[in-house]
């Protein structure tokens, strides 16, 4: 770049532009929550039959062309801001060297050089120090070499020229770079010329952000930079305090940082969220797609001793060793996303409210946290935590357990606004026998259910507080038992469906007031009874016992899995304690305490 065309060029222009694609974002993702959570609900209220499935179909096509427009033109809003704000700081130390150029009567040429005129004391033969024209140098040590020569020189000019000179050459140095840096990854940032957003294109989304989030490096840095492993509260108070600019430029660029941090508001962690969930999907999927599938002839028999085995073909154990794992890692993380989005689909049906993904990371065996309903204005608040087995390959599962608790628990409510999360935000065991054991996965887990819970609060807009019901099952109550026995836990209800222990020996241990410990044992779940007698064949103390001190619930399913099975009384009581009528739960008859046996 020369100096004429940085003189010309207005940064501010290209933030204009930037304002532009915001607005254009702005106006695609309210096009896009319009259609989910009005159109398509209406639609799903009145109409049945193929046609209404087929119309549902291409809403949700539309929907998705909305949201990648909303992604990308905000993607490009930010890229656009980045290069004006490299591009401004270059044209500034331009605009400082010739301002200070001509106050001191020097030229400055069309190449950048500096011309200075005669200057200083005469010599012995009165002459005046000539004058004579600095180039203008960005190497470190022929810069200084260059200083150095026209810091012997008599005529003081010389040290102005070259050091004006140095600056003008470091601007255009730098707006060189910054074009040559920005404008590929501008250029990257265009769509396909048709009306389908494929996996391939949210594939590019991700890469395009890769890209403008390594040019933007340094506008990125200079905004308020997230507090380091800052409270909800620290969290929640830098991002009101960031302009709408700022959070924009977060959004597009950090959606992932944006989305994991508790505090924040429900609907923002939940655009950011939903982000990163397109972008992986469509990254997965076209990985997956590149991968052979796996051979049809799996199995063969062969002869070995008196009778035939079956076996794994050869051909099949060579394409698991070199591909297996992965294709079931992309298989199960698809098959995650996808149950995501069969609940964001179901919005509506039979009442069901707006989804908010409040917590995705697909890494290992995945987290993913989902509201029915925004926590931050409900007057009721659940928070369920699954056990063992829990991944984000069988989220749809534990996402249908709060839904079933959600209705419940809005009939119960007489008017009163109600929100249940699925809170997989902690690596479950991933087997009963093997894993589930360790108290590891609970303690490592317990500190991002608190901050979880506290987030919650932070982000809370209504005029009190919501009463919150922490709901567990299995290991989960571990977790949330060693979560209250390690800090504060912000609940005012925890209701513990089969559970093996809970780390420690009494309900009033629990962070919660006095009666608002709740357990459920049902006939034919083992699992409460492999907590009581461990693995070594000592007794432990667990809710389900008399001397715990918890409130043991009449339980009216079996089974380890059915504690959320709809009509039951199991699942009824479970609501009645999220919208604060626990004194409606009928109880058992409290025995005498036994002692405690070793």
């Amino acid at each position: 770049m020369d100096l004429a065309t940085l003189k010309a060029l207005k940064p501010a222009e290209y933030s204009e532009a930037a304002d532009g694609y915001r607005r254009t974002s702005a106006m695609a993702g309210a096009a896009k929550d319009r259609i989910d959570n009005e159109i398509a609900v209406a639609m799903r209220k009145r109409l049945r039959g193929q046609a209404a499935t087929a119309a549902g179909k291409q809403l949700g096509e539309l929907s998705q062309n909305f949201h990648y427009v909303q992604v990308q033109c905000g993607l490009v809003g930010t890229a656009l801001e980045a290069f004006s704000y490299e591009m401004e700081a270059a044209r500034r130390k331009l605009d400082a060297a010739l301002d200070g150029a001509r106050a001191a009567k020097l030229t400055v040429n069309a190449d950048g050089s500096v011309t200075y005129p005669p200057g200083g004391e005469k010599d012995e033969d009165g002459r005046t120090p000539a004058g004579g024209t600095a180039h203008g140098l960005t190497d470190a040590t022929a810069s200084a070499v260059a200083r150095q020569a026209a810091h012997f020189d008599p005529n003081p000019h010389h040290r102005l020229a070259q050091d004006y000179a140095d600056q003008i050459a470091t601007a255009l140095k730098e707006a060189t770079e910054t074009d040559t840096t920005w404008a590929p990854r501008l250029r990257a940032l265009q769509a396909d010329d048709d009306l389908t957003v494929s996996p391939t294109d949210w594939a590019d989304t991700s890469s395009d952000t890769d890209g403008v989030r390594e040019a933007g490096k340094k506008f990125l840095d200079s905004l308020p930079q997230p507090p380091k492993e800052g409270s909800p509260e620290d969290n929640a108070e830098w991002w009101r305090k960031l302009s709408a600019e700022e959070r924009d430029a977060w959004m597009s660029l950090h959606p992932a940082t944006v989305g994991g941090l508790d505090g924040l508001p429900a609907t923002v962690r939940d655009e950011a969220n939903r982000m990163v969930l397109e972008t992986t999907r469509g990254t997965m999927q076209m990985e997956l797609n590149s991968i052979p599938p796996p051979p049809s002839n799996k199995w063969t028999w062969i002869t070995s001793g008196p009778y035939p085995s079956k076996v794994y073909t050869d051909e099949w154990m060579e394409w698991h060793k070199n591909y297996g794992a992965r294709y079931d890692h992309l298989t199960g993380s698809l098959k995650g996303m996808q149950a995501i989005q069969d609940r964001f689909d179901s919005t509506g049906t039979k009442g069901l409210p707006e989804a908010y993904l409040l917590g995705f990371n697909p890494e290992k065996d995945g987290r993913a946290i989902i509201a029915n309903g925004n926590p931050d204005t409900a007057d009721h608040t659940a928070v369920y935590v699954p056990g063992t087995e829990s991944d984000l390959e069988n989220i749809g599962g534990n996402i249908n357990r709060m839904i079933q608790v959600w209705q419940e628990a809005s009939s119960r409510s007489r008017g009163e606004s109600v929100s249940t999360i699925t809170w997989l935000g902690y690596d479950a065991p991933d087997d009963v026998v093997k894993d589930a054991p360790f108290e590891h996965y609970a303690y490592d887990g317990a500190p991002a259910f608190r901050d979880f819970l506290d987030g919650l609060d932070a982000s809370h807009s209504g005029n009190s507080s919501s009463h919150t019901t922490v709901i567990a099952h299995s290991y989960g109550t571990t977790l949330v038992g060693a979560a209250a026995q390690t800090g504060q836990l912000n609940a005012d209800e925890i209701i513990f469906a089969g559970s093996p222990g809970v780390k420690v020996s009494r309900a009033d241990e629990l962070d919660v007031p006095k009666g608002h410990v709740w357990n459920q044992d049902a006939d034919g779940d083992i699992v409460p009874s492999l907590g009581r007698w461990g693995h070594g064949g000592d007794r432990f103390i667990i809710p389900s016992d008399p001397e715990f001190g918890a409130n043991q619930m009449i339980t009216d399913t079996r089974g380890h899995s059915n504690y959320w099975k709809p009509g039951t009384n199991s699942l009824g009581d479970q609501a009645l304690i999220v919208v604060g009528k626990g004194d409606n739960v009928p109880l058992q008859p409290s025995p005498a305490p036994k002692a405690h046996v070793k």
